[in-house]
């Protein structure tokens, strides 16, 4: 088998097709190496990007992998590879422990977690504060379209965690042998293939539920049990080690039926969101620090717009789709700005979990076919911008922006909007322009700025016209900023040891975005992974 790197294909020979794009890189590969196209037996995609340097001359940039007839004779090029590499694969079956493994938290990194778990063995117990994904689903709507919020699930709360309903994105900075065997898990589980090739996969929020539901069921099959509505209540922690942990599983009057389960090994996976279950922390004594994150808002283009911006003339093409975009900015103060979860084609969405707060977040379907584009606009809130030496202080912060968007919406989970011009100029607004706000509850127009520190407003306001000058219109007067967005990651790390258990409580994994060591749907799967296999590893 071999490997090619470096195949580009120009817009006109695509038309948008899976059939079209394979059949001309089946011919692009065989010019490449000066062999028939029947002498390609075999062909597999393994990255597509698009290259829009050139707006001029926007193509797709493919690696291909291939094996050619016996007897073809390829040129020599340095793009050329063997490849055969063994592949990553779940931790092997383990003798059965004493008491199996508790897994607090059915996001990314709690389900490959237990999946991995189970593989091996362990018959995890995976437990979930909120609904399973199609109830969520259900909960979710209800809140977008009455302003009643259930705390325990919610778009943070449920089963898939918060990433069921921010796109899906598996975009990453990381690198890790594991991510081809995520990939091919949420493909199976019924994601699109083609995850498995783009620079910049996704999934999309309508896809999401059903994924995560089948992973659910592959949990249980391979032994394991997965308990919603089941919340932990307690931790029972003696001579520096997990004892036990208290599930409160809630009844669908409201009731709750509390049952302490012994264990020695509890895995962490609570997510950035689960504020009770820090404070649970912080009265157990298990080790806890403050980390750097970011808040700020959401910005709202015109999808037409970013696409005629990145792609020039060929905006529209089939093959392109909606354009996305990433990027940060470094400032003279010292301080830089960023976009965030980009969402081409989407939606700003209520990523409420607290009664009285407004939070907002973003999402796509799978087809980004929505007429706006949005993204997080933030800056970092540092340990050293917090007063005091709590380390739940960043929590409290983020509480009280959430309030104070609250309170500028007038209730009901309505939050406040402002147009970019009005905010660069420091003035309340008072309607909108082109640029329609997408947030499910309805706008306020007013001034976002008094609901964040004035470090983070000052922050932005810097950074728009820079970021304007790197994409043309993202500074544009009637762009909308909606407030606020705040749990982009955790303001907490559980802090952790090289052996992958909390230095102050042994039999305590922390993992994922909530434990402060992962920072998106790839990173705290791998995580997730790489915990089960120093629990299987301990065993």
């Amino acid at each position: 088998m071999i490997e090619v790197s470096g195949i580009r294909i120009p817009l006109s020979a695509l038309d948008g097709t899976d059939g079209r794009e394979l059949a001309a890189c089946r011919r692009a590969l065989a010019r490449r190496l000066g062999v028939r196209e029947g002498d390609v037996v075999s062909l597999e995609r393994r990255r597509r990007s698009i290259d829009a340097r050139k707006r001029g001359n926007v193509q797709l940039t493919f690696t291909l992998r291939a094996e050619l007839a016996p007897g073809a004779r390829p040129r020599a090029d340095k793009g050329v590879k063997i490849v055969g590499e063994r592949p990553f694969s779940f931790p092997a079956p383990v003798a059965h422990p004493s008491a199996r493994p508790v897994v607090v938290g059915a996001g990314c990194a709690g389900l490959f977690c237990a999946l991995s778990l189970a593989l091996a063995g362990l018959e995890p117990l995976l437990v979930e504060r909120g609904d399973d994904a199609a109830r969520r689903a259900e909960v979710v709507r209800r809140h977008d379209e009455t302003g009643e919020l259930d705390p325990e699930s919610n778009i943070q709360f449920g089963v898939g965690g918060a990433g069921t309903f921010s796109d899906g994105k598996l975009q990453t900075g990381t690198k890790s042998p594991a991510h081809r065997l995520i990939l091919e898990t949420l493909v199976a589980a019924g994601a699109q293939r083609q995850i498995l090739w783009d620079a910049k996969p996704h999934v999309g929020s309508d896809v999401l539920p059903g994924v995560v539901t089948e992973v659910v069921r592959q949990i249980e099959a391979a032994g394991g049990e997965v308990r919603t509505r089941c919340r932990m209540t307690d931790l029972e922690v003696a001579d520096g080690a997990v004892r036990g942990v208290t599930l409160a599983t809630r009844a669908d009057d409201g009731t709750e039926r509390e049952e302490r389960v012994a264990a020695s090994c509890v895995v962490l996976a609570c997510g950035h969101s689960a504020r009770d279950v820090f404070e649970l922390l912080r009265e157990r004594g298990v080790a806890l620090e403050r980390k750097t994150f970011a808040m700020g808002v959401r910005i709202e283009h015109l999808q037409a717009d970013v696409d005629r911006a990145l792609y020039g003339s060929a905006a529209g093409h089939p093959a392109l789709g909606a354009a996305p975009y990433s990027f940060s900015c470094h400032l003279p103060s010292g301080r830089s700005a960023f976009s965030f979860c980009m969402c081409p084609g989407g939606y700003v969405v209520s990523a409420a979990s607290e009664p009285g707060g407004v939070c907002t977040n973003g999402m796509s379907l799978s087809d980004r076919a929505g007429t706006n584009a949005n993204s997080g606009l933030l800056a970092n809130v540092f340990p050293e911008d917090l007063p005091g030496d709590d380390a739940l202080a960043g929590v409290e912060l983020q509480r009280a922006c959430e309030r104070a968007a609250f309170a500028a919406g007038g209730g009901a989970y309505v939050a406040p909007a402002q147009l970019v011009g009005d905010f660069l100029a420091g003035v309340p607004s008072s309607a909108g322009g082109r640029v329609r706000p997408t947030y499910p509850r309805g706008v306020a127009w007013g001034d976002v700025a008094p609901c964040l520190p004035p470090y983070i407003v000052e922050t932005l306001r810097a950074a728009v016209p820079v970021l304007g000058r790197r994409l043309r219109g993202f500074d544009a007067a009637d762009a909308v900023l909606t407030g606020v967005e705040t749990r982009s990651s955790s303001p907490v790390r559980v802090t952790r040891g090289a052996d992958g258990q909390s230095v102050s409580t042994r039999g305590l994994w922390p993992v994922g975005e909530g434990a402060g060591y992962a920072g998106g749907i790839m990173s705290a799967a791998t995580d997730g992974i790489l915990a089960a296999e120093k629990i299987v590893a301990s065993l």
